[in-house]
């Protein structure tokens, strides 16, 4: 991921919702705040089976992968076999939409360990033209669930 991707995941959020994502700081590099931000931020492009384009810290440490392996996964193994459906019927409606906000579903990790993320806002990403280019989330809690 490159600042300018950081730049639309932020100015897409602010597009859909009328808020900031985050309090940005016009001296350091967007990029460094995103990827140290509280929240847990991800995106995926427009793949016909859209792959994970970016993962901040938080998110690469909740769905336990490296850089490369996050950016190599299709975005709907986030989820487990059984969520996909409900996952995809939500997508399409962040698609009509523009965004959805207070979403909460069941994902899983790398290593199997599953957990709730919730009061998540998913936004379509649109690049300077207004093109759609993706699909960014963005949540602070989550909730694991004990085997």
């Amino acid at each position: 991921m490159n600042e300018v991707h950081a730049k639309r995941l932020l100015d897409s959020y602010r597009h859909w919702t009328d808020q900031d994502l985050l309090d940005v700081d016009l001296s350091r590099p967007l990029l460094k705040q995103l990827d140290e931000a509280e929240l847990v931020i991800l995106s995926h492009g427009t793949e016909l089976d859209p792959i994970l384009n970016y993962g901040n810290k938080r998110a690469k440490a909740l769905w336990e992968m490296d850089d490369q392996q996050f950016v190599s996964t299709p975005s709907r193994l986030t989820a487990e076999p059984m969520e996909r459906e409900q996952r995809q019927a939500f997508l399409r409606e962040v698609t009509a939409n523009g965004y959805v906000s207070n979403y909460t579903g069941i994902r899983i990790s790398a290593t199997g360990r599953r957990f709730y993320i919730e009061d998540a806002v998913v936004w379509n990403v649109i690049d300077e033209a207004g093109q759609y280019c993706g699909q960014a989330a963005a949540f602070q809690s989550i909730r694991r669930i004990e085997a």
